[in-house]
């Protein structure tokens, strides 16, 4: 059952850390700058997608920067991941995200909500191209 509410509640947020070291070992990466997206197929995740969120901190150098990046991130995929969700549901697969932000500036909200999209528009494709 999936919500129709634009949440990113606690299950929805990749925390495990053995998930995290799988998607940076084998998972699959496509970008959209200043937005990278590592991503693979989850065999023992509870929702049909989890997200995790990351800034260098050696571009932002201050964690008022980096929290400040991450929240923009983190809302920009609040409000577009629900197309994506249904998809993953209707397919019975699960999905882990993980999201980098590759920029070096401190991002504008509208351009990573565009940036957002293309993304997440990408990993439909994708997900529709696997058998």
């Amino acid at each position: 059952m999936i919500s129709t509410k634009l949440t990113y509640n606690k299950k929805e947020k990749l925390k495990s850390r053995k998930l995290i070291e799988h998607l940076f070992s084998k998972g699959k990466s496509t970008s959209a700058f200043p937005l990278k997206v590592l991503y693979d197929f989850a065999e023992d995740v509870e929702v049909p997608l989890q997200a995790g969120v990351t800034a260098s901190s050696r571009h932002f150098k201050k964690a008022v920067e980096r929290n400040r990046v991450k929240r923009v991130i983190r809302e920009a995929y609040r409000l577009q991941k629900v197309p994506l969700q249904q998809l993953l549901s209707g397919q019975q697969k699960t999905l882990i995200l993980f999201f980098i932000y590759i920029g070096k500036e401190l991002p504008d909200f509208a351009e990573v909500n565009k940036k957002m999209q293309v993304l997440l528009q990408r990993l439909s494709d994708n997900i529709l191209k696997q058998p």
